[in-house]
C-alpha cells in the first residue's frame, strides 16, 4: 500500500532541494570564471549519467515483473541521490 503522506513529504523535499540546487547552480554560473565552466559542465554530464541510470533501473524493475510502483520508485532514486549530493557539495 502507499503512504501517501510519505510520498507527499518526499516530493516536497525533492522539489526543495532541487530549487536550492538550481539556485545554486545559478550563482555559481553567473559568477562566470574557470569555475562556472566545471560546474556547467558537471550538471549537464550529472543529468545523462542519472537519466541513463533511472532507465536501467525502471526496465529491471519491470523485466523481472515488479509493479509500476516500484519502477517509479527505482526511476526516482538516482535523480534523488543527485539532487541530494549537488545540495551538500553546493552547501545549501
Amino acid at each position: 500500500m502507499v503512504n501517501f503522506m510519505k510520498t507527499w513529504f518526499e516530493a516536497a523535499r525533492f522539489a526543495s532541494d532541487s530549487q536550492s540546487v538550481m539556485t545554486l547552480r545559478l550563482m555559481e554560473i553567473a559568477g562566470g570564471g574557470p569555475q562556472a565552466t566545471v560546474e556547467a559542465t558537471q550538471m549537464i554530464s550529472e543529468k545523462v549519467s542519472a537519466m541513463a541510470e533511472a532507465q536501467g533501473a525502471m526496465f529491471a524493475a519491470l523485466a523481472t515483473g515488479k509493479s509500476f510502483q516500484i519502477a517509479a520508485n527505482k526511476a526516482y532514486a538516482p535523480y534523488r541521490r543527485a539532487v541530494r549530493a549537488n545540495r551538500r557539495r553546493l552547501g545549501a
